[in-house]
């Protein structure tokens, strides 16, 4: 999922991996807690040494962009290459098991704009089918065990039980305009949210208190500030 994001984010324009990391946040939000920045660079070098990206050359760095011990390598601006292009369109393509995860189907939708139509249906399909088994689950925990479950526990997956019912809500809707050729509108309420694994408001409630329903990263608790 790295090196499909890296590839991504340099047809954009070159990047140097300062920039490539802040990249990866805007875009990703909040998934970007599950991919290791630690694996960033050695990520790099093999798509180097693959030849799906090159140097172009050297950019100056400030001391906020390399901070003490890290070494010049954080200068080194990257391209991608034509084979490059090959590669991201040969992973954009690819539909999966490992597309309809958290944090693959996160970086898969965040390049829907590069994807064909049919490509993202089954990813949307896929990922409605995984996040129905998860709230069939839920169900089944909810049904058997909930009585011998204490409230805070029974609490937490009530509240995933109803994570993944507004998941599976917002994934028709995409579903729905996509067979129908109509692309979602972010800036207005019921359509694409800002991170995939989360939904948005559901027509006629507004941007208020629906909002504090949606769960936090995982790992992540509502109050907790987000990872660098």
């Amino acid at each position: 999922m790295l090196e499909l994001a890296i590839l991504g984010l340099l047809q954009e324009s070159p990047m140097h991996g300062y920039e490539l990391r802040k990249e990866l946040a805007a875009k990703l939000g909040a998934i970007r807690a599950a991919i290791s920045y630690g694996s960033l660079y050695p990520t790099l070098r093999r798509l180097q040494a693959a030849g799906w990206i090159t140097e172009a050359g050297q950019a100056p760095a400030t001391a906020e962009e390399i901070p003490a011990l890290t070494s010049r390598r954080g200068r080194v601006v990257y391209k991608i290459t034509a084979e490059g292009k090959e590669r991201f369109a040969e992973l954009i393509a690819q539909t999966g098991p490992e597309s309809y995860e958290d944090t693959g189907f996160g970086v898969h939708f965040a390049f829907f704009a590069r994807t064909d139509r049919a490509t993202r249906l089954r990813i949307l399909e896929g990922r409605r089918r995984k996040v129905e088994e998860r709230r069939e689950g839920l169900r089944d925990v909810l049904s058997r065990a909930a009585e011998r479950l204490d409230a805070y526990t029974l609490e937490l997956q009530r509240h995933g039980l109803d994570a993944c019912e507004r998941e599976v809500r917002w994934l028709e809707e995409l579903i729905a305009n996509e067979r129908s050729g109509r692309a979602p509108a972010g800036s207005t309420p019921g359509t694409v949210p800002d991170t995939p694994g989360t939904v948005p408001d559901t027509p006629g409630t507004g941007p208020g208190p629906a909002k504090e329903h949606n769960p936090p990263p995982p790992g992540q608790s509502r109050n907790e500030p987000e990872r660098p």
